[in-house]
């Protein structure tokens, strides 16, 4: 029995990391750059500071948008340009972002633009979360593919604690042996 569950382990073991390895590399690697992502302004701009943080917003919607219209990377020219605004009392910025994932820096007493660049982290965490691929491969791959490396996991535990199990199963035998001399 303990042969054939060994062979088992090590066949699904295998075959799960196999099945596993180009869903799972996608994961690691977005993975990596989600982690660095406030780190690394490549993969997200880094975050501004405005003229007065912690003070009341000078600046309305109207004026928030009719700034953001002047920034031609953006490409807004209405609200159903934005996906959304992030507003950051205390460091006195808004943080727009719009749906061509362009992020616009504004300051909320001046209106000046603090920053224009282009956001990457959203698109790496959609492929993170396999949602870029649709709903069909997050819940028909990526799900499974969790579940796979669950299974490398155990059977990985299991195939590392063998050789020690072995070690302390010849190490009983050599002792009976020696104790069944005396």
């Amino acid at each position: 029995m303990s042969n054939h569950f060994n062979l088992y382990t090590r066949r699904l073991h295998r075959w799960g990391a196999l099945i596993a390895f180009v869903p799972l590399l996608i994961v690691i690697v977005s993975g990596i750059l989600l982690q660095v992502k406030k780190h690394v302004a490549w993969v997200q701009p880094p975050t501004q500071k405005g003229s007065a943080p912690n003070e009341i917003p000078q600046q309305n919607w109207n004026q928030i948008l009719t700034a953001i219209e002047k920034v031609p990377e953006a490409a807004v020219q209405q609200w159903s340009d934005i996906d959304r605004i992030d507003i950051q009392i205390g460091r006195g910025m808004a943080k727009v972002l719009c749906k061509n994932r362009w992020e616009v820096q504004l300051d909320l007493r001046s209106g000046e633009i603090l920053s224009s660049q282009y956001r990457r982290s959203d698109f790496i965490e959609s492929l993170h979360d396999g949602t870029f691929f649709g709903d069909w491969a997050k819940l028909g791959i990526f799900l499974p593919n969790g579940f796979v490396l669950a299974g490398l996991w155990l059977t990985g535990a299991y195939l590392w604690y063998l050789p020690f199990r072995s070690r302390a199963r010849k190490k009983a035998r050599m002792k009976n042996r020696s104790e069944n001399r005396s």
